[in-house]
């Protein structure tokens, strides 16, 4: 099963593409960007198997508490139908 990417700020707000299969990488891009700051990974979607459904990334220049309330807004885990896990991380 696919993992669904999610992007919340920055140039692609509420874009969406498919990762490949495995852990989402904790930044996106995950290879360092070509020199651009990259979005983090905010959120996985757990799916009952325990696979990853979806994962939300933030831009770099959006505050943690936004991007919880833009995803709880854009509902993602009911849309995924999926238990949402929150990511610790800096910033």
């Amino acid at each position: 099963m696919t993992t669904r990417a999610l992007f919340v700020g920055g140039v692609v707000d509420n874009s969406e593409m498919d990762l490949d299969e495995g852990e989402p990488p904790m930044h996106y891009p995950p290879d360092g960007g070509g020199g651009h700051s990259r979005y983090r990974l905010h959120q996985m979607g757990l799916r009952a198997d325990g696979s990853v459904a979806y994962a939300v990334y933030g831009a770099p220049d959006i505050a943690d508490a936004e991007v919880r309330r833009i995803t709880d807004e854009r509902d993602y885990a009911r849309r995924f139908e999926a238990t949402p896990r929150e990511i610790e991380g800096e910033g």
